[in-house]
Parts: structure tokens; C-alpha cells; sequence
């Protein structure tokens, strides 16, 4: 094992406790009750479990988890960090309990529902998850020991593991429940991708004012960060100016595009939006 404790704090504790009851929320009420198996995991539980009713989805994938993670051990090293065996474990736990206490059922009969809301639902606690530094385990540790043994790109290896329970999918449900699948596979990647860099989303501002030192003030003091001061030199009027530049999240620069308006209308602000700020004060490097 090379890794398994890493910064655990209580904020990262609580939102993928949330990420992993949306995920759970999503297959209990949404694309189990229809037999949507959408890869994972998760997705390969719901075959079994056609198979083996007796078995809840929820125990299978905690037995499914559990024989992956004895196997990357053996085969790839482990490495997985505490948010990850966290999430992976925890998934199963509140889907137990769903399954024991609240008897999940079908909301609607509309299938085309079911998928769309499902992988919806899903996908915004699967980002959740992943923006934390963790993941449910699952066809990630498959796609590892693909990488190892047959140097079959992550992403393309998640994908064929994904594409191969689709298909399964479509052997044990018919074509439309499999069918609606394979689009809830496609759907829900690009899905997660494009939450995560809403959630990492801050605006890169370059400011130019002549009251700079009190904007500089502002920004220390008041919204608790730094900036940085470049020197300029303006192509008009001739005269040496100091830029700022400085990355806040969207609450930060309406804050300080208020104060930037009080005292100094006639400032220069050019906004950009980036997806994903690495370093002191944003998102820890080492995730």
C-alpha cells in the first residue's frame, strides 16, 4: 500500500458524503428500478442482480469493490488515498440503507426519463466526488491494470470497460433499456467533465487604476488574498502604470468590482473566466 491517509478535512468529508448520496440516490430511484445499466460498477451490480434478486444492487457492488480492490493491490499497487476507499465503501453503505428503510421503486414509467434525470443526477454527485480528490473505485481499477498489462490509455480503457456492460446491457435487458444505457455511458462522462469545471471556475482579472494601493489594500485585508503588481506602460499616454493581476472566485470579484466602482469609475478591469487554479488558496496542488 503506498498511500492510504491523506488530508481528510470535514470539508471534504461532507461534500463527498453528498457527491456519493446523489450517485446513490440516482441508481436507487432512477436507473436501477429500470434496468439502465450504465457502465461502472455500478452498471455490472444491476446485471448480477437480474440474475441474483435475492442479492440488493448495493451489497454487490460492495462485493464487487472489494474483489477489485484486492486485485489492484495484487497487480497495480494500491495507491488509492482515503477519500477513495471512503467513497467507494460509503457508496455501498447508503445504498444499503436505502434499499433496507425507504424501498426504492419506479417514480415513472417514461424509461427516456429515468435516463436522463438518472444520469443527471448522478453525474452532478459523481463531480462532486471527483472534484474532492476521490472516486467510487469501480472500472477505474479496471482501467489501471488494463494501462499495466496492455498500455491501453486510462481514458480509452474506462471507456471499453464501460462500452463491454453496455453491451452486456443490451444482452440481459433488451435493446432500448441498453440502448438507453450506452447514451447514459457517453452522456454522463462529458456531463462530469464539464461540472467539474464549473465547480472550479474563478475569474482572472487585469486591473489598471490609479488607485491601485487601495485596491491592493482591498484585496489583502478585505477578501483575504494576493495579488500580483506588474509594470506597464501605457501606449497613449506615454506614462508608467502598474497592472494588477489577481485570481478570485465570482463572489470575491463582485466584491471587488463594487469597491473598484466606488472609488475609481474610470478603472480598466479585464475579466476572464479559467477553470481550474492549482496552488495557495485555491485547490492543493497535490490532488
Amino acid at each position: 500500500m503506498k498511500r492510504i491517509v491523506k488530508d481528510f478535512s470535514v470539508k471534504d468529508f461532507i461534500m463527498i458524503t453528498i457527491g456519493i448520496f446523489l450517485v446513490a440516490f440516482g441508481l436507487e430511484y432512477f436507473h436501477i428500478p429500470n434496468n439502465i445499466a450504465a457502465g461502472g460498477v455500478s452498471g455490472l451490480a444491476i446485471i448480477i442482480n437480474s440474475f441474483l434478486s435475492m442479492i440488493p444492487v448495493g451489497a454487490i457492488i460492495l462485493v464487487l469493490n472489494v474483489i477489485l480492490f484486492a486485485v489492484a493491490f495484487v497487480t497495480v499497487g494500491g495507491g488509492f488515498g482515503a477519500k477513495t476507499l471512503y467513497a467507494s465503501f460509503g457508496l455501498s453503505v447508503i445504498m444499503w440503507v436505502m434499499e433496507t428503510f425507504f424501498t426504492p421503486g419506479v417514480l415513472t414509467e417514461d424509461l427516456f426519463i429515468n435516463a436522463a434525470v438518472g444520469t443527471f443526477v448522478i453525474g452532478i454527485g459523481m463531480a462532486m466526488v471527483f472534484n474532492y480528490g476521490a472516486s467510487t473505485g469501480g472500472t477505474d481499477i479496471l482501467a489501471k491494470i488494463l494501462h499495466k498489462y496492455i498500455h491501453m490509455d486510462i481514458g480509452k480503457a474506462l471507456l471499453v470497460v464501460d462500452f463491454i456492460i453496455g453491451l452486456a446491457s443490451i444482452a440481459t435487458f433488451g435493446i432500448t433499456a441498453g440502448l438507453y444505457a450506452l447514451l447514459a455511458i457517453v452522456i454522463n462522462g462529458n456531463l462530469i467533465d464539464r461540472l467539474i469545471l464549473g465547480f472550479n471556475t474563478s475569474k482572472e482579472l487585469m486591473i489598471i487604476s490609479k488607485k491601485e494601493q487601495e485596491i491592493i489594500k482591498f484585496i489583502i485585508e478585505e477578501l483575504d488574498k494576493s495579488c500580483t503588481v506588474l509594470n506597464g506602460y501605457g501606449g497613449y499616454t506615454s506614462e508608467d502604470i502598474q497592472v494588477l493581476y489577481v485570481i478570485l472566485s465570482r463572489r470575491e470579484y463582485i466584491r471587488l468590482r463594487g469597491f473598484i466602482k466606488e472609488i475609481d469609475p474610470r478603472a480598466f478591469i479585464s475579466v476572464n473566466e479559467v477553470h481550474e487554479v492549482l496552488g495557495e488558496g485555491f485547490i492543493d496542488i497535490k490532488l
